[in-house]
């Protein structure tokens, strides 16, 4: 489940066998490295973007056999290109992730809910399919119900984190739900959480979970390792919405989170899925 920097990316999980993880850390690196340079610091946005282009000109290198530029970030890159070498991984899903994170400096809000999906399938997805990848999964109803989970886990992150990304001058709800619901963004700004923020919120997390339970039937489809890694993530990201619920839509003041009796629940339900 989720981690400091680079959402919903299963680092080093106890589930995870030994021999993919330098692959996986590698793959992280990237990325958190890359949501950094996109969130992190005081820089300015034109900035960021140059940072972001050097990520994606490093991975251009890559797919060319070059060595990547010299720099602090090389051995970095060099760890990733051996791992894009040796599992013969698509560069797409890695330039999609750059593509997000340069969305995320200059585009603070979101129209409607098929913008916000297609940022997703840049932000999130990707994910999924690297370790698809990794395991050598590639058929399309996998890579289809991975898509779903993993859109599903960055929107329930977005719901958890609307008081945090306000900070940022972000806000990922839909402006058309905002509108429908009659919610302000000074309402949000304020905390404000009365009915209509409740209603807004309900309508959001039932979407989530309804999508996060279109993918699910993927974790009892891939066998071994990453099928319960999977149950785990699919329980987990469903258990955070419970959460929200149980918070009465709250995310300003209790940030909901899973504390150890709720990975007891969800280690339980993934074994009965």
């Amino acid at each position: 489940m989720p981690v400091d920097h680079y959402e919903n990316f299963p680092v080093a999980s106890i589930l995870l066998p030994r021999r993919l993880v330098p692959a996986v850390e590698a793959i992280y690196a990237f990325a958190r490295s890359a949501d950094d340079l996109a969130d992190e610091g005081d820089a300015a946005p034109p900035a960021r973007l140059a940072a972001l282009q050097a990520y994606d000109d490093a991975l251009d290198a890559i797919g060319h056999g070059a060595a990547p530029p010299a720099g602090p970030d090389a051995p970095m890159f060099a760890r990733l290109g051996a791992v894009i070498g040796q599992y013969r991984l698509p560069l797409q899903p890695l330039r999609d992730l750059l593509s997000a994170f340069r969305q995320d400096v200059v585009t603070p809000r979101y129209a409607d809910y098929a913008s916000l999906l297609d940022y997703c399938r840049r932000s999130a997805n990707p994910v999924g399919r690297l370790m698809l990848a990794l395991y050598g999964v590639a058929d399309e109803a996998s890579l289809r119900r991975s898509d779903a989970v993993c859109s599903a886990l960055q929107l329930i992150n977005f719901w958890q984190d609307v008081g945090i990304d306000i900070g940022k001058g972000r806000i990922y709800l839909p402006q058309e739900d905002l509108q429908r619901f009659g919610v302000a963004e000074a309402d949000i700004g304020q905390a404000r959480t009365g009915p209509a923020w409740r209603a807004l919120m309900g309508f959001e997390v039932d979407r989530a979970r309804a999508l996060m339970l279109e993918g699910a039937p993927l974790a009892t489809r891939l066998p071994g390792r990453i099928g319960w890694e999977l149950r785990m993530v699919v329980q987990g990201g469903l258990r955070i919405l419970e959460a929200i619920e149980r918070a009465d839509y709250d995310v300003f003041r209790r940030r909901p989170r899973l504390g150890r009796m709720d990975w007891l629940a969800v280690g339980w339900r993934a074994l009965r899925m």
